[in-house]
């Protein structure tokens, strides 16, 4: 699996955990960090004294690359970005934005940037900018999407023609045979949510992993197209979203009706009747697995990539 991504962030595996909101905590990225992938604390749902506690953690708990998830429009992007710099992390995943205002910055710091984008257009925007890698993410994912609403089996080619920086694919990736996949479509490693998302690692409530493991195929959907799309787990938030769109809801009655904290109260409270819950397609690909541990998860994926490698070789 050894590619340009594994020797720009100095891992073994070519394969990031997504810093996702209310799951990717320290503990979910030091135990990905420590299985040879990297890990991703997710720095959009924290204030600058929180991710700071969660570096400092991961740090103790690992000695290997991690890096940190910063959505640009977070308010506090300023300070967020001056925790980072001080704690020297190893790696920046800058997303919903342009990346060029941080990235000389972050550079200058000895830090690697990434960023994340759903069409081929703003994968060459990246180079321009001088990221070090692009992750090219398909909307099967979970959480918010690109309006594009590529699939990662189309956005993959078109981001490889669009870059030659080293390509990370993200979106509904959760087996080694996506894994493989991916790389035959041109990409060097991968990013996965879902999965990690759902593991003993993950700082996601119980009740909402036990959801998310049960789903079927169809189970999610990509709603609130009129603000930002975002893939939701059917259930009672999710109908409250899709009649008021039916009925031709506005973007200020869409906003009334998420209120304040709804992905907070599903995904990290479990509260599975009226919470937010947000996860990709790919779980229901992982119906019936039960809460794994990161280990677990690496060892699997591994064995399956090395299988479907043979396979192919014959």
């Amino acid at each position: 699996m050894k590619s340009r991504v594994t020797e720009l962030f100095g891992i073994e595996y070519p394969i990031i955990a997504g810093g996702m909101v209310w799951c990717s905590g320290w503990r979910l990225a030091a135990a990905v960090s420590n299985a040879g992938g990297l890990g991703l604390i997710g720095a959009g749902s924290m204030t600058p004294d929180v991710l700071r506690e969660h570096i400092q953690k991961c740090k103790a708990a690992t000695s290997k690359p991690f890096g940190v998830n910063v959505p640009l429009m977070r308010p506090e992007i300023e300070k967020l970005m001056e925790v980072i710099v001080e704690e020297k992390v190893a790696a920046v995943f800058t997303s919903a934005g342009s990346p060029k205002k941080w990235t000389a910055h972050l550079h200058e710091h000895g830090i690697k940037v990434a960023h994340v984008v759903a069409s081929s257009a703003f994968a060459t925007k990246c180079e321009q900018a001088g990221v070090d890698a692009v992750v090219a993410e398909g909307f099967e994912a979970g959480g918010h999407n690109g309006r594009e609403e590529t699939t990662t089996m189309c956005l993959i080619p078109a981001a490889r023609k669009a870059t030659t920086l080293p390509l990370i694919a993200a979106g509904g990736i959760a087996t080694g045979e996506a894994i493989l996949a991916t790389r035959v479509l041109g990409a060097e490693g991968v990013q996965i949510g879902t999965r990690f998302a759902l593991t003993q690692e993950s700082s996601a409530a119980p009740a909402f992993k036990e959801r998310c493991l049960d789903l079927n195929e169809g189970d999610t959907k990509l709603l609130l197209r009129k603000l930002s799309p975002t893939r939701l787990v059917k259930g009672g938030f999710y109908s409250s979203i899709e009649n008021a769109e039916n009925e031709g809801a506005t973007p200020e009655r869409l906003l009334e009706i998420i209120g304040v904290g709804a992905s907070r109260r599903g995904i990290f409270e479990g509260d599975i009747a009226t919470g937010e819950l947000e996860i990709g397609q790919s779980s229901a690909l992982l119906k019936g697995k039960g809460v794994q541990t990161v280990a677990q998860v690496f060892d699997e994926m591994v064995a399956e990539y090395n299988a479907a490698v043979a396979k192919i070789k014959g």
